[in-house]
């Protein structure tokens, strides 16, 4: 096979346009052509309202040998062989593997617990997931009726479930993790392989969508049922027994003792009762840095407009990242980027308040949103200690769920710069999902944090025309943006408790549904390399 890099075409280029000029850089006809396929596209919108497909394409012709010693062909570097590798799990055993005589156990069926399990259960593990919350189908239900009537489950919501927080987002799959063993590649594979839109293994920025995402999971749970994995679902994990440095056991909420000499810690970043019952047990672990904000609504046409021009023909809603450094040193930038997309209420404890965003497949909702958050570090926390951040996080939504009265606080962009109520939204609706109440927001944050925010949008707003406009929608608060704890692990990804393996977002090692999902394969190599099923 031939690939070919930096295709550049017309986005409404089809497909035998695109093969005329796949010919035409290979110097052969069309019908040498045997199969072509996209393996990247990427949109070029720098010179707008001409916007192009960046494009590598991988190619079967007739005669390689001809091309490939073709020197007019070769001579920009952008044709070469190609020839396909795929992820193995199974590379760096150990010839020493000791005999696994208990089941290993998964605490969480998050992105990283789910595709932790599934290469276990495949390689005969039979490993055991403990899930506090409901499986996605329940799941969705209780989400739902919270959005409509504001009545909590604190074991199953947006936070605990199924799927994990990841589930209700806009599924986005890109990741800026290095990825040399193509993990990246066998988790898009899956995706698809379970339902999702096969584009999403070229596009530069993938997205499964919230509504694929719920089938995606009941297929790959049913995937890792085939191969001899157990869901116990609404079942937390509440005490670890632990014996001269070893684990030994885990008993559940339905008070049932498994022992296993294995566990993979795949809680997520609002297992905040897990994170104390682990520190409790002198488990080694450390308070680090994340972000913190609002999430901020703008007409998807808006955004469209700035990044795509006025074009004749139909586009993706278009999305942003953007980034700033303020005054005072503190990082500011775009975070979960949600086109076309929803503001929900992502609450998990009884009298606190968290939002975060999420959109479709279509991406066909008439507002984007984004978290725009500022960089806190454990210096700014009032408590010490591995939990500060944990304290720092509840503080906050403490306050929004004070302000708002158990509903979302909103407020018009202008009036939180004059620092007042807003009375009424301007010319742009809030998306949402949730109940919500207009508010001050002011309050929620320290100064410095208000300032930086304010001094960011200034600043996205040369960058997007709009951006900054007075009527944006800000909604209290974004807080849950990833992990306030690491959990120490050592190069073999276990921690000074030997047997538990923390992993993924919550443990402190992902940021996003890829990163977790890939974290969770590497604790799975970890494992199968030192024991035998």
């Amino acid at each position: 096979m031939i690939r070919i890099s930096d295709v550049k075409v017309k986005v409404d280029t089809d497909f035998d346009a695109l093969k005329k000029k796949c010919a035409k850089i290979l110097k052969i006809n069309p019908d040498e052509i045997r199969t072509l396929s996209i393996d990247k596209r990427s949109i070029d919108a720098r010179k707008k309202p001409d916007i192009y497909y960046v494009l590598r394409l991988i190619v079967e012709v007739n005669d390689e040998n001809k091309v490939l010693c073709n020197k007019a062909v070769l001579k920009d570097g952008n044709v070469s062989a190609f020839t396909e590798k795929r992820y193995e799990f199974l590379r760096d055993i150990s010839e020493n593997r000791i005999k696994l005589t208990k089941r290993p156990v998964i605490i969480g069926a998050g992105p990283c617990g789910l595709f932790a399990a599934y290469f276990l259960a495949r390689e005969g593990y039979a490993p055991i997931i403990l899930e506090r919350g409901k499986c996605v189908e329940d799941r969705t239900e209780d989400v739902n009726r919270f959005f409509e009537t504001g009545v909590l489950d604190t074991e199953s919501n947006v936070q605990f479930g199924e799927g994990g927080a990841g589930a209700f987002s806009d599924g986005k799959l890109n990741t800026l993790v290095k990825d040399a063993y193509l993990r990246n590649d066998e988790v898009l594979r899956l995706f698809v392989e379970c339902g999702a839109d096969p584009d999403i293994r070229y596009d530069a920025k993938p997205h499964v969508g919230t509504d694929v995402l719920f089938t995606v999971i009941h297929n790959l749970r049913e995937k890792i049922i085939s191969f001899g994995c157990e869901f116990k679902f609404n079942t937390k994990a509440e005490k670890f027994i632990i014996e001269n440095g070893n684990l030994r056991a885990i008993v559940t909420s339905n008070n049932e003792r498994i022992d296993t000499d294995v566990c993979i810690l795949a809680i997520g970043h609002s297992a905040r009762d897990t994170f104390k019952e682990l520190y409790d047990l002198k488990v080694p672990m450390e308070a680090k840095a994340f972000a913190v904000g609002f999430r901020v609504e703008h007409l998807q046409q808006t955004i469209n407009e700035s990044q795509y021009g006025n074009v004749p023909y139909e586009l993706p809603a278009a999305p942003y990242k953007l980034t700033h450094t303020a005054q005072n040193g503190r990082g500011v930038y775009t975070f979960c980027m949600c086109p076309g997309g929803y503001v929900v209420n992502v609450s998990s404890e009884e009298g606190r308040l968290a939002v975060n965003g999420m959109s479709y497949k279509k991406r066909d909702g008439i507002n984007a949103n984004s978290a725009v958050i500022v960089s806190v570090t454990p210096d700014d926390f009032a408590e010490k200690g591995p939990l500060a951040g944990v304290a720092f996080q509840r503080e906050i939504e403490k306050k929004a769920y004070e302000l708002g009265n158990g509903k979302i606080p909103q407020q018009r962009y202008i009036d939180f710069v004059n620092d007042k109520k807003s009375e009424s939204l301007g010319h742009i609706p809030s998306s949402i999902k949730g109940q919500s109440t207009l508010a001050n927001l002011r309050g929620l944050y320290p100064e410095y944090i208000n300032t930086a925010f304010i001094e960011g949008i200034d600043a996205f707003g040369h960058k997007i025309k709009g951006f900054d406009d007075d009527d944006m929608v800000m909604s209290g608060v974004e807080t849950r943006t990833s992990s306030p704890v690491r959990i120490l692990r050592n190069d073999e990804l276990v921690s000074e408790i030997k047997g538990l393996y923390p992993a993924g977002e919550g443990a402190g090692y992902a940021g996003g549904i890829m990163s977790a999902a890939m974290d969770g394969m590497k604790v799975a190599e970890k494992i199968a390399a030192k024991y035998m099923p």
